[in-house]
């Protein structure tokens, strides 16, 4: 398809995307609504009825618009739903956007102007997680979904309830933000593989992954907090059923098992916020993390950590699996598979027509055949289509097709594990001889910090207009960045502050939604309007929404990696990488130590007292390898 639809055609096309998994109304001209993460079920990223914004138009003209004032950090991706009648203020454009306070908003799309507001209940302290990568307060972390048909926006809010950690999922009406049933709290059990049940325990269990509508269904992934107490948590998949929110009786625990030599289980499913994906036939798609560091409990099915898993629409089966030959290494190092999400493309030509991506930690992308995801070959090799490197991945990929009718993927990554420069890439996607990845172009680099990788979209008009959006993490200072890469030739269009993340221990999977001329970017405290012309935005707004770049919140002066020497209670001596011993006061963090084994190396976040004592906020496994550690501060 060398050139661009017809009104006609791009209506027929709309009626295709909508049958193969892509969200959203999409006819010609008409408002394109963002009702799931990543555009659409298949999480390609990918909005092809951007009628206004261009290259040309992008690089001259667009400026913040509009700034928003929050009440709290946002993790989850903004929604857009066109033509949404509010009640009693007529039809909007509305954005809705889910903070970590359990706050729903509904915004006018285009003018900024607050339409709704609901608090879905008194949020829990990360003192409770014994984990410092979260939001102070730990609410609505998952993206919700929206179903436009009967109106429904579902959400997973995590509550303080009589002092006890609960997850709700609501069933929201988008005109009223009111319940159209009793919310279900979230429980599920499951028979371990020797036998015995394991409960589903929301105090352990944390739910960062987007939901998923599919199959008449709302489906949820659960991971745990930073590996802490990951000698009881463990990652499931969920399902509900959309209409009722009964709980399908079919549940994915991803670890099974009753013993592991280290005494760790997880198999979680995080993603760093992806969600997992469904194809045509309704089957799911996710990838997992790590298990025991021992690298000695892969089970297929009873654990199926650092796994791309194809699983059955009920919940029940496993269909498939691919699991990394160097899984050992990823379990001993904590490199996460799962620490990316996993895209599935449209139907290609040639012998293997279904395929997917995913990356993780270590920075490599696998080509993967969803007709035969690969299983598991300890030591290699891996039986896909192809490996690419793309550098350490907290991120996930997008998929469109360029003004030359081929098809693309577009990575991002870490220059190294842990980090560092990291740049945007463009693969082309050859069907013959064989199938393969072949880059195309790599963007100029981005001032991107905190783990390595960031999250992307691409808006176009057809085929032509190609743009490629990113928001970088915050580098030396507390600021997102806005970019836009032309999708043709990978030049920079232009780079915009777009709010602030001082949560600097927690990365900032910060996804640009792109959707009738507009750009929104949602951060801390803030959710931000970028369009052609100005708009008016009050001075400053492209800094913290509260005033500023926004002072550090709640984060430890020092943080530094160490070997343990010893372990005594709540005492830990540690050996930095110049050989200096460090005795580290873990009480403050005492569901997190748990993670630390003796000889392995760990971060450990806080302050030193009077007495040199470091009195530790947070003590966290961390790569063996100390040419891999970042630097100590």
């Amino acid at each position: 398809m060398k050139r661009f639809l017809s009104r006609r055609w791009q209506a027929v096309a709309a009626l295709f995307a909508v049958a193969v998994g892509f969200g959203g109304t999409a006819h010609g001209e008409a408002p394109f609504s963002v009702t799931t993460y990543h555009y659409d079920s298949l999480r390609t990223g990918w909005n092809r009825w951007e009628t206004t914004l261009t290259p040309a138009n992008v690089h001259s003209n667009l400026s913040l618009r509009h700034a928003m004032v929050l009440d709290d950090q946002v993790d989850a991706q903004p929604l857009v739903v066109t033509r949404q009648t509010i009640g009693g203020l007529g039809k909007h454009d509305a954005l809705y956007v889910a903070t970590e306070n359990n706050t729903i908003y509904a915004f006018d799309a285009s003018t900024g102007a607050k339409l709704l507001g609901r608090n879905l209940g008194m949020p829990v302290p990360a003192s409770f997680s014994g984990c410092n990568n979260n939001a102070a307060n730990i609410g609505i972390g998952g993206t919700p979904v929206i179903d436009l048909a009967s109106g429904t926006l579902y959400v997973i809010a995590y509550v303080l309830d009589a002092g006890h950690p609960t997850f709700r999922l609501h069933a929201l009406d988008l005109g009223s933000l009111a319940d159209k049933m009793p919310a279900r709290t979230i429980a599920a059990s499951r028979t371990l593989s020797r036998g015995g049940n394991y409960q589903f325990h929301a105090d352990v269990s944390r739910q960062r992954s987007a939901l998923l509508l599919a199959n008449g269904n709302v489906y949820a992934g659960f991971a745990s907090y930073c590996d802490s107490n990951a000698n009881f948590a463990r990652g499931w998949v969920l399902g509900w059923n959309a209409t009722t929110l009964d709980p399908l009786p079919g549940k994915f625990l991803g670890d099974r098992l009753t013993s592991a030599p280290e005494d760790f289980f997880l198999t979680s499913i995080w993603m760093s916020g992806w969600g997992p994906a469904a194809d045509q036939s309704g089957n799911l798609y996710f990838v997992t993390g790590n298990s025991d560091p021992s690298g000695a409990t892969y089970r297929d099915p009873n654990n199926l950590a650092e796994s791309a898993v194809k699983l059955s629409s009920d919940l029940t089966n496993v269909l498939d699996s691919f699991t990394p030959g160097n899984f050992a290494a990823l379990e001993a190092d904590d490199f996460d598979f799962g620490s990316g999400g996993i895209t599935l493309l449209p139907n290609q030509t040639g012998p293997h027509p279904r395929l997917a991506v995913a990356a993780g930690k270590d920075g490599n992308m696998y080509l993967l055949d969803r007709d035969d995801l690969g299983g598991f070959t300890p030591g290699g090799p891996n039986r896909v289509l192809g490996t690419f490197g793309i550098g350490g991945c907290w991120c996930g990929e997008s998929y469109f097709t360029g003004a030359d009718g081929l098809n693309r993927i577009v990575s991002s990554g870490g220059a190294d594990l842990d980090g560092g420069s990291s740049n945007v890439m463009v693969w082309r996607i050859a069907t013959s001889p064989r199938v393969t990845l072949k880059l195309d172009r790599i963007s100029s680099g981005l001032d991107n910090g905190q783990d390595g990788g960031f999250m992307t979209s691409v808006s176009s008009n057809g085929v032509k207009d190609g743009i490629i959006w990113a928001v970088a993490r915050p580098n030396t200072d507390t600021h997102l960045r806005l970019y836009a890469f032309d999708a043709n030739t990978g030049s920079t269009l232009t780079v915009k502050l777009a709010g602030v993340w001082p949560n600097v221990n927690a990365n900032a999977n910060v996804m640009p939604v792109v959707a009738n001329g507009l750009v929104y970017v949602a951060s801390y405290k803030s959710v931000q309007i970028f369009g052609l012309g100005d708009g008016g935005a009050p001075p400053g707004a492209e800094n913290d929404a509260e005033g500023g770049p926004a002072a550090t919140v709640g984060v430890a002066r020092h943080a530094i990696h160490g070997t343990v020497l010893a372990w005594n209670g709540s005492r830990i001596t540690i050996e930095t990488r110049a050989g200096r011993v460090v005795t580290v006061d873990s009480t403050a963090a005492t569901r997190t130590h748990r993670s630390v084994v003796a000889a392995r190396a760990v971060l450990v976040r806080g302050d030193f007292d009077a007495a040199g004592v470091f009195q530790a906020q947070a003590v966290l496994r961390a790569k063996t390898n100390p040419g891999l550690w970042r630097p100590d501060r």
